[in-house]
């Protein structure tokens, strides 16, 4: 290798230029800097990105250029299997040295370990790092060396040890090296829909890139975060800090929330705890890499899942005819996110109002949503399902009347999504059906034909469910 030769910077989960603790590397190590990010769709195998995510990364990956841009940099694009189209970039810049930041995926711990071995053979060097956690994955473990299987005592562990990385401030003089490497033209990826667009309304909703992630955690906390505690349940006010699309993107790093946070600020604790949640998230993954696939706990191997397609249908098309459930899944098509306890109810009845396998739902939440993370997908669905670590009981089964009335007492949220039940009054806004007929047809309602009749009972579902669950 020559002199010159450059540190070539793979991006990743990590579309961000502060706190990037391998591209700070690469600029502290003298070395001019050529900068990267690879389109793999082939090692993912079943989890390569969905519809949503590909669209929220079209529009980070044209910030990060223009940020590179700005310091004289650029990124090069590449499409394909990156166990093949590293090491070629690589050989074809000369490069003296790749650094990445680490990525936790079971296919991407596999594919990263060869790249290294492959790499490290051809003479270059390979540096990697953690610029997604807190705390590595093996890192906090319970009195008996083994990894963390309930979330709180993970939490009161990761806490006391105090050791959560110091964000790293942004290279201020950057060197980038001369290269002329050939870079796909981010349109020819297609990432974003077209015929129809269904993600037209996402562009109102969001700013991806790393400026808009800094705009939404100071948004959080100027205006959300003292309120947190209880405003994050409410599901007709912006009480979350919708960071989670950011945080999975690598636009922003936990370690640039928690620095920005008074731990004793009100609802600082709670919000920090659903960091935490994301963090045990990803040991979970990380011990466990099966667990977007098999159930955690063995004995659900042997649920009586129904195969009820028109059931499915009609829970992904937001036409249960219970509101707060279809409220929650008609704000997912629009808008690619989902308030988290109106996840918590989608999921819980589709699982135990439907009988349908987490694995559906992990699967539909995975194309659609924009902050579509494997370790918290999998371990939330299977969380509902009572199949997962620290799970909810299996005889939890929301009651998604009564958790619209709890959470959504003014209907704010089903009157926003559902707008053809707008007129009825709180009282019956929940449950339609039982509203008179009379007031009914004032209102505008149909049952049938303007809003779906409850496809299923919830009493008896709940008895079904409890019965499913006793076989096992």
């Amino acid at each position: 290798m020559t002199a010159d030769a450059p540190a070539l910077v793979w991006f990743r989960q990590d579309l961000r230029l502060a706190d990037n603790p391998a591209f700070a590397a690469a600029a502290a190590s003298k070395r001019p800097i050529a900068c990267c990010y690879i389109l793999d769709d082939e090692t993912p195998g079943p989890w390569r990105l969905g519809g949503a995510s590909r669209w929220w990364l079209h529009h980070s990956l044209t910030a990060l250029t223009a940020s590179l841009e700005k310091h004289g940099g650029r990124l090069i694009l590449r499409r394909g299997a990156a166990a093949q189209v590293l090491p070629q970039l690589a050989a074809e810049l000369g490069a003296s040295a790749v650094y990445w930041n680490r990525c936790y995926e079971p296919y991407a711990v596999a594919r990263d370990k060869a790249l290294k071995e492959k790499l490290g053979a051809a003479g270059v060097e390979v540096k990697s790092f953690n610029g997604a956690l807190l705390h590595e994955p093996w890192e906090i473990k319970n009195k008996t060396g083994e990894p963390f299987k309930v979330f709180t005592p993970f939490w009161r562990a990761c806490v006391a040890s105090g050791a959560a990385r110091t964000p790293i401030a942004a290279p201020k003089r950057l060197e980038f090296a001369a290269t002329a490497s050939p870079s796909d033209a981010l349109e020819s990826w297609a990432l974003r829909p077209s015929k129809p667009n269904w993600a037209k309304s996402f562009e109102t909703e969001w700013r991806p890139g790393e400026d808009g992630a800094r705009a939404a955690l100071k948004a959080f906390l100027g205006k959300q975060l003292a309120d947190y505690s209880e405003a994050r349940n409410q599901l007709g006010v912006y009480g979350t800090s919708r960071l989670s699309p950011h945080l999975h993107f690598g636009e922003i790093s936990p370690a640039q929330i928690a620095a920005s946070i008074d731990p004793d600020a009100p609802g600082a604790g709670k919000f920090l705890s659903e960091i935490g949640w994301r963090e045990f998230s990803h040991q979970l993954l990380f011990h466990w890499p099966n667990l977007p696939e098999r159930n955690w706990k063995d004995q659900f191997d042997a649920f009586p899942w129904r195969d009820d397609e028109a059931g499915f249908r009609a829970w992904t098309r937001g036409e249960t005819g219970y509101p707060v459930v279809d409220a929650a899944m008609r704000e997912l098509w629009v808008t690619g996110y989902m308030h988290n306890r109106a996840r918590m109810i989608a999921a819980s009845f589709l699982i135990k109002h439907l009988l349908i396998d987490w694995r559906r739902g992990e699967a539909w939440f995975w194309d659609t949503l924009l902050d579509a993370d494997l370790a918290n997908n999998a371990a939330s669905w299977q969380w509902v399902a009572g199949s997962g670590a620290d799970a909810s009981p299996y005889f939890r089964i929301f009651n998604p009347i009564t958790q619209g009335q709890r959470y959504d007492a003014d209907g704010a949220y089903v009157r926003r999504w559902l707008p053809d039940l707008a007129k009825l009054p709180n009282e019956y806004i929940h449950a339609p059906w039982t509203a008179p007929t009379d007031l009914l047809r004032t209102c505008g309602v149909k049952l049938g034909e303007t809003y779906p009749h409850p496809i299923v009972d919830h009493a008896e579902a709940r008895a079904g469910a409890l019965a499913a669950f006793a076989t096992i």
